[in-house]
């Protein structure tokens, strides 16, 4: 009789554990996975990036066609109407086919899915739906869910007070959404009901948008969603909300201190964050310690401070984005079964899918900066033959490198395409390439992605098109 159930057990079926666990199952460990949700793929696919993208693309087809930006093109349309029904039910397909996928991935690979929240009885066993599962490896990966602001109660059933999962199934457009917190997930959501017709007010405790962006790119975004029509209160906070039937009002005071305002909303997103999922694992049980952030500190290899536990994705430092979580998954399932895994967390893109899209990948200039000496090249999409056709000229590319030895540090991008476009860059990053090879490696005419090869050029002083 084998010692245990499985060879690893992974907690929690989002991006980090479904992959690893098909991972591990690929290089022949007997693998589960424990999920508590009628369906797999975890926040992002159910409540998160998936059916949000969906959102926004739906809306930038509406805005396209309700503002003329279609006749421009000679499509002409009358009275332009929104179904907003249709548009949810597209979204929900969308997620239907996607986490439906995953399941048939588990069976393709005799993946068990262990149905029930799962907790630790000790260190190599879990308790799910009150059935004991051991295994010679444990994978925490359960993800993280919505910070709470204190005074600001969310109730997504009512939803006057909603957070991201609330402001994905609106039922119908609100007059004025406030968004509390100009971070991605607010400014991505406050732009989809933007173009379905709303007035959005975002409330940002710091002094510009899209913390840990790049200082150009976060200037840059302040005016872009201006002239979009977002109104912006940057340097705000919000100290406590009250709802009155379908109506919530926030009272605001300026962050370093000042008088206090109202402000009357028919929608309130809060936005101001994520914190990892811990509560209910009994990690104490096994005496698992949080750091001062409540994440799960490990080693290279993934391992926690106890034998046979491993820990990946949102709970762990890091950024919270499911494609580090993913990576992770693929590198802990190869340590797992052959003692090596690979992920270079100095490169792992971030973009923000707003239109344009924001998107960055290594060092931001001040990082860079503090680091030593660097070169900055920059293009304009403006001077981009591709985005000035498709009228799409906002934005920028930008090249940070090395003085000395010209490699690149980081590279960030504002463009319609910006989150394609990264993996450019990433690539490149990845291979430890310098400006100097990225602006002589030959790019398609006419594309976005020549913005990235003149910026390169840029490095050195010498663009084409500006």
């Amino acid at each position: 009789m084998a010692e245990y159930d499985y060879d690893v057990i992974f907690i929690g079926a989002g991006p980090g554990g479904y992959v690893g666990a098909i991972r591990a199952a690929q290089l022949g460990l007997k693998t589960a996975c424990v999920e508590s949700r009628e369906t797999l793929g975890g926040t992002c696919l159910n409540v998160g990036c998936i059916p949000s993208k969906a959102l926004l693309h739906g809306s930038e087809k509406y805005e396209e066609a309700a503002n003329g930006t279609l006749a421009r093109y000679g499509v002409k349309l009358g009275k332009v109407d929104l179904d907003l029904s249709a548009l949810q039910a597209d979204k929900a397909d969308a997620v239907k086919g996607l986490t439906g996928g995953i399941e048939y991935l588990f069976k393709k690979n005799k993946v068990d899915w262990l149905k029930g929240t799962g907790s630790f009885k000790d260190a190599h066993t879990v308790t799910v739906a009150g059935k004991d599962y051991t295994a010679k490896e444990v994978v925490i990966a359960t993800g993280s869910s919505v910070t709470p602001l204190p005074g600001v109660d969310v109730d997504n059933d009512k939803g006057v007070i909603v957070d991201s999962t609330g402001a994905l199934a609106l039922a119908k457009v609100p007059a004025h959404l406030v968004v509390i917190g100009g971070g991605v997930i607010g400014l991505e959501l406050g732009s989809v009901w933007r173009r379905l017709g709303a007035k959005v007010t975002v409330v940002e405790f710091l002094d510009q948008l899209l913390p840990g962006m790049d200082g150009d790119i976060r200037k840059e975004a302040a005016k872009i969603f201006k002239k979009q029509g977002m109104e912006l209160k940057l340097g705000t906070k919000v100290t406590g909300a009250s709802v009155k039937g379908k109506k919530a009002t926030l009272t605001l005071e300026p962050a370093a201190g000042g008088a206090s305002e109202t402000l009357e909303a028919d929608c309130v997103l809060v936005a101001i964050g994520r914190r990892p999922n811990v509560a209910g694992l009994n990690i104490e049980g096994i005496g698992l310690a949080l750091n001062a952030r409540g994440q799960i500190d490990t080693g290279h290899d993934f391992k926690t401070a106890i034998d046979g536990v491993r820990a990946i994705g949102d709970v762990i430092p890091g950024p919270m984005l499911a494609h580090k979580a993913e990576d992770e998954g693929i590198a802990v399932a190869e340590y797992i079964a052959t003692g090596i895994g690979i992920v270079n967390h100095a490169v792992i893109p971030g973009v923000v899918y707003t239109m344009p899209e924001f998107a960055g990948v290594g060092l931001t200039e001040e990082a860079a900066k503090e680091q030593g000496e660097i070169k900055v090249g920059k293009f304009p999409m403006m001077a981009n033959s591709r985005a000035k056709t498709n009228h799409e000229p906002d934005g920028f590319v930008k090249v940070i490198a090395d003085a000395k030895t010209d490699k690149v540090l980081g590279v960030w991008c504002i463009a319609s395409v910006a989150g394609t476009m990264i993996a450019q860059a990433a690539q490149a990053m990845e291979f430890g390439a310098t400006s100097e090879d990225i602006a002589y490696t030959c790019h398609a005419h006419p594309t976005h992605s020549e913005a990235v090869k003149e910026a390169a050029m840029a490095v050195t002083g010498k663009p084409i098109h500006i």
